[in-house]
């Protein structure tokens, strides 16, 4: 028998992270399990661009991504959906892959449900996929889902 206690939503506040949030929402309340979202911020001085950015303040602009998705996290879920689900949110910096581990790991989490953006082929080459990359390290199953496929859940 399957039992869900945490399922973890990692979102980028894309059309495909709002179709893997509707599919673990339906799954924390099948199975009782606390819904956990959580959004990574890559951090600015890491980006490519970085060196380019001579003069300015990298720091303000990281202070801003934070301030943004704060605020989207706070509206992810509705209060109701916070109680029903006993829902956690939290926003942190770093690489995408490593923090949605570390958080699976540190969390106990017993499933991920994630959005895969599609991208074609020379995309998937040059961009990588976050989704491919935790399918294949995480610490628990990966449930991929594109913005495109049939929906089982309403």
């Amino acid at each position: 028998m399957i039992a869900l206690k945490h399922v973890l939503v990692p979102t980028d506040f894309s059309e495909t992270s709002d179709v893997a949030l509707k599919y673990g929402k339906a799954f924390a309340a099948a199975f009782g399990a606390t819904l956990h979202v959580v959004h990574v911020i890559e951090e600015p001085y890491g980006q490519p661009w970085a060196v380019e950015a001579y003069g300015f303040s990298l720091a303000a602009l990281q202070d801003e991504w934070i301030k943004e998705a704060k605020g989207r996290m706070e509206k992810i879920l509705t209060d109701e959906e916070r109680a029903s689900l006993k829902a956690v949110t939290t926003t942190v910096l770093g690489h995408p892959v490593m923090e949605i581990q570390r958080y699976a790991k540190d969390n106990n989490i017993d499933l991920i449900v994630m959005g895969t953006h599609g991208r074609g082929p020379l995309g998937h080459v040059v961009m990588g996929s976050v989704a491919e990359r935790l399918v294949r390290k995480s610490p628990c199953p990966v449930l991929t889902v594109r913005s495109e496929e049939r929906e089982f859940v309403g």
